[in-house]
């Protein structure tokens, strides 16, 4: 069955609670562990029923944001998905409780009952009504930016589109385009802010309806940050400033004198190289040929998988209009299939989502065997240990893709891995004052923002735009709208996957890929602590864990001649 042909019908909730409620009913009365088990797995199969018809409604919805079928179909979804999240806590408020606890714990993987009781603190019905709102706004700025339609040299272009340009040798086209971009966001400005400054305060009183001190705390809990606090992500931060910072700013130094530029402005950053990027030699067909190439070469297990994406048409690559920008992955429960959406737009990230967010969709096709639906995939940093490594991984492939620019992409790849961290832990940074703050006014976040960017990324000069100088960088980051606190986790993702990309590159361990498969086939049954320890690397959270690897970063980088990066 392909993609297109799985159906979707809108489902009727108030059968679906019945049903939902009755196993509840008959898990809380069971006289036996075999009459409870046998209703939990009736539950777990109506709960990826029911996430099959959401997902299957958010991804036709991005494909296409002016469908007005899918578009109803949100909405219906925004209204009521807070609703059927009760009917879950419910489920895991009568396991949490069972008489068979002991039992339950012997079938259900340590990490389902963690997050059966974050569930429990983040959720009360009483706060449904806000969560609705919240919803309604996210799809509201997804919406507003998903309409960008702009106007260069004659054409027309989304955002994503647009951002082809970016990375043009000619100085003058970036300069413009970069103009254009922050002109969007610009004109946009009132309607953002106070789109955000809703969430804000919105968010802020979910946290303290339900007993938090703040959205600090519920945000953690709603990324079930399982096993590290505030205080580990503080020391993090630290060795992000004191170890990586000087060494992006010696990189952009490189940078600049390559290009014959006296210093670097924000819209030359893109352009690492004075005859332009490495890009991927190809049509989109000829590049996701090329992927399915590699992924036979590279194993049996991904070799299994690309046929599955590619014969269930599970990847819509290409950007249109109409298209949500951006990429993701995502997971069908009901057809165990992974889904690959992203924006092909002829840069190497074209080359990227085949690995990044194959990397994700080879994790959870290796974990499908996990029944716990809230167990197939990892929490959200663990997750992107598996995008992340995938494309060192393939590190080995990319002469197919690049030809003779490989060694540039290369370069630019791995610069590329440790000039985001500091950024990653800026947005986090940011959203951490943001909601500990939540009383500032649309202007103060900006301020905050254009404070905590001079200390992260101090090498951004944005050449006079005021909009940028007043701190709006922040408005084109869709996570910090809709997945709150989701951002840091790239970083600690980062930081594991460059772990393995020593393993692989400079020290040639054999162990390296086969962790990398234990980990993907744990899925969400470890946490991240474990799921670190399991593939044997440093915890990010550790003092001193950075030094060494930022060193040996460093010592390639340098010892790359520019002589290869023209």
């Amino acid at each position: 069955m392909k993609f297109s042909e799985y159906k979707y019908e809108r489902p009727d909730l108030d059968q679906a609670k019945a049903e939902f409620y009755g196993y509840i009913d008959a898990i809380k009365k069971a006289d036996s562990y075999e009459t409870v088990k046998e209703n939990l797995d009736k539950l777990q199969a109506l709960q990826n029923d029911l996430m099959t018809l959401q997902e299957l409604v958010g991804i036709r919805a991005s494909i296409d944001s002016r469908d007005e079928f899918y578009e109803a179909e949100q909405a219906f979804w925004d209204e009521h998905s807070p609703i059927v999240t009760e009917w879950f806590t419910d489920f895991y408020r009568a396991i949490l409780n069972s008489s068979y606890l002991d039992q339950l714990k012997e079938d259900l993987p340590g990490t389902f009952f963690k997050l059966a009781e974050n569930s429990l603190k983040s959720f009360d019905p009483k706060v449904i009504e806000l969560i609705q709102e919240e919803n309604r706004l996210v799809t509201e700025y997804n919406r507003l930016i998903a309409s960008a339609e702009i106007e260069y040299k004659g054409k027309t272009y989304n955002l994503p589109g647009l951002g082809k340009f970016a990375q043009d040798p000619d100085r003058q086209v970036r300069k413009e385009v970069a103009a254009l971009n922050s002109k969007f966001f610009a004109d946009n400005q009132a309607k953002i802010d106070e789109i955000y400054d809703r969430m804000v305060k919105v968010r802020d009183k979910i946290a303290k309806d339900l007993g938090f001190k703040d959205f600090v705390e519920l945000g953690y809990v709603r990324m079930d940050r399982l096993d590290y606090n505030r205080r580990d992500v503080e020391t993090y931060r630290q060795e992000i400033l004191k170890h990586v910072v000087p060494l992006d700013q010696e990189l952009y130094a490189r940078q600049a004198k390559r290009l014959g530029l006296d210093a670097l402005k924000s819209y030359d950053l893109p352009l690492e190289f004075k005859e332009g990027n490495a890009t991927p030699v190809g049509t989109s067909d000829e590049i996701l040929a090329n992927g399915v190439k590699m992924y036979h070469e590279m194993s049996p297990e991904t070799g299994e998988f690309i046929d599955f994406m590619v014969d269930h048409e599970l990847l819509d690559l290409v950007t249109k209009p109409g298209k949500q920008g951006g990429g993701y992955c995502t997971y069908i429960p009901g057809y165990q299939s992974p889904f690959i959406f992203s924006n092909f737009n002829g840069t190497s990230g074209d080359v990227d989502v085949l690995t990044h967010e194959a990397g994700h969709a080879f994790q959870v096709y290796s974990s499908r065997w996990i029944q716990s639906p809230e167990c197939v995939w990892p929490t959200f940093e663990s997750c992107e240990i598996h995008s992340m490594s995938m494309e060192f991984f393939a590190y080995p492939w990319m002469k197919d893709f690049f030809q003779d620019q490989e060694q540039k992409y290369k370069y630019s790849h791995l610069m590329g891995t440790v000039t985001f961290l500091p950024y990653g832990v800026l947005v986090d940074h940011f959203q951490h004052e943001v909601y500990e703050h939540p009383e500032m006014t649309p202007a103060e976040r900006r301020a905050t923002w254009r404070r905590l960017e001079k200390q992260y990324n101090p090498w951004k000069d944005f050449d006079g735009d005021e909009f940028l100088e007043a701190g709006g960088f922040w408005f084109r980051q869709g996570h910090i709208f809709s997945s709150p606190f989701y951002y840091i986790d790239y970083t600690l993702a980062q930081v594991c996957a460059l772990q393995f990309w020593k393993r692989q590159v400079i020290d040639h361990d054999p162990k390296a890929w086969e962790d990398y498969l234990a980990i993907c086939r744990a899925g969400g049954t470890l946490s991240f602590r474990q799921i670190v320890e399991k593939a044997n690397l440093k915890s990010p959270f550790e003092k001193g864990n950075l030094e060494g690897l930022v060193n040996t970063i460093r010592d390639y980088l340098a010892a790359i001649p520019e002589s290869d990066l023209v």
